[in-house]
């Protein structure tokens, strides 16, 4: 008797835990032995898994293979790179990063924001020769934790991702916004945003596990709703602005992306994306993300209005936007930053939840060696 052919075995999709210390501190010896000296080293690796701490996995140890070691093994950044000061006016500087590594970079240059800050009031540091920062909000949080509200831009130097609305060419990067203030305790006020809809990451994170994207995300040459993530990577799908369209206020996020590109690139002297070359482009996203620049903004409202208690403050407009009433049935009303919190709070204590690929392949790369 011929026995029944075997069913296929459907893949395991469940999340493999790992402790926060374990992945951090692996990180931490991976980048020293490309040659980050120890301290930066392990700067690098808390805002790399700050992405994943807080739920955004598309900016966590997702990119170490696809993007930071690439970077490092390229030659494209340096690994004992020592930024260098340009202009230092006080209260403000411009820093050129000589091809950083943005993760520790960026974060450097926001506690000197923040030492400016102290003393004026304000303290602005103006980045250009960077490499790609992971989550702004990582950065912006260091002037939070400093009692003082943080405002992180970056553009994304010369590599075109998005097109003007009604171009048919890539010009601008997806160009990120963080700005963070204190706010309820251990609960922080986070914005985090890609001026698109999505960030590429998030694309990719969609990719590969097999999803498709929300309509909305990208669109065709047309202009058409496209869900299959693999098309962005193709060239046969762009990023959407925030706001959508022209109905909808897409006029909002493309503007906003040019801000963005006017505080992090022009002013810091790094590439821009809508270069004169971008139109030799063919509609595709092209380019590269080198020279990228940075706008790291500390503010001292204590310093800027002696007397002022900004702790007190911002803890009554934040209670007060939670105690609104949601509507019948609904979730309580929270803030920007307040589930990041929660969710970095539950897996520095549980763990954090790795796909199984991704798991995989940090394994492969001698770097995990158990779950927890």
């Amino acid at each position: 008797m011929t026995a029944p052919p075997a069913r296929p075995v459907a893949p395991d999709h469940t999340p493999v835990l790992v402790g926060h210390e374990e992945l951090r501190d692996a990180l931490t010896g991976l980048f020293a032995g490309h040659g980050i000296p120890a301290a930066r080293a392990r700067l690098a690796a808390e805002a790399l898994c700050h992405g994943d701490l807080t739920g955004q996995d598309s900016h966590g140890v997702f990119n170490l293979t696809r993007l930071y070691l690439p970077l490092l093994e390229s030659g494209r950044c340096d690994p004992r790179a020592e930024p260098g000061t340009l202009t230092d006016l006080g209260a403000c500087a411009v820093v050129d990063a000589r091809r950083a590594l943005g993760l520790w970079a960026a974060a450097e240059a926001m506690d000197d924001a923040v030492a400016r800050a102290a003393r004026h009031g304000i303290g602005l540091v103006s980045v250009r020769g960077a490499t790609h920062f992971g989550c702004a909000g990582f950065h912006a949080l260091r002037a939070a934790r400093a009692g003082m509200i943080g405002v992180v831009a970056s553009n994304c130097g010369g590599q075109r991702i998005a097109r003007p609305p009604g171009g048919a060419v890539a010009m601008l990067g997806t160009n990120p916004l963080s700005v963070a203030a204190p706010a309820l305790d251990a609960h922080p006020f986070l914005l985090d945003m890609s001026t698109t809809v999505a960030p590429t990451g998030r694309v990719r994170v969609a990719a590969r596990r097999g999803l498709p994207v929300p309509a909305g995300w990208l669109e065709d040459a047309a202009g058409a709703p496209v869900t299959d993530p693999h098309a962005f990577d193709r060239g046969e799908a762009f990023l959407r602005w925030l706001g959508g369209t022209a109905e909808t206020g897409v006029h909002k996020g493309y503007g906003l992306g040019i801000a963005v590109e006017l505080l992090a690139a022009v002013v810091s002297g790094a590439a821009v994306g809508p270069a004169p070359d971008a139109l030799d482009g063919d509609g595709r996203p092209h380019g590269s993300d080198d020279d990228i620049g940075f706008l790291l903004l500390a503010i001292a409202p204590e310093v800027l209005r002696p007397g002022a208690d900004l702790a007190a403050t911002t803890r009554s407009l934040f209670g007060t936007l939670v105690a609104c009433p949601p509507v019948p049935g609904g979730e309580p009303v929270r803030y920007p930053g307040w589930w990041e919190a929660e969710r970095a709070a539950e897996r520095r204590l549980h763990g954090i939840p790795l796909p199984p690929h991704l798991h995989a392949e940090l394994t492969a790369l001698g770097l995990l060696g158990g779950t927890r």
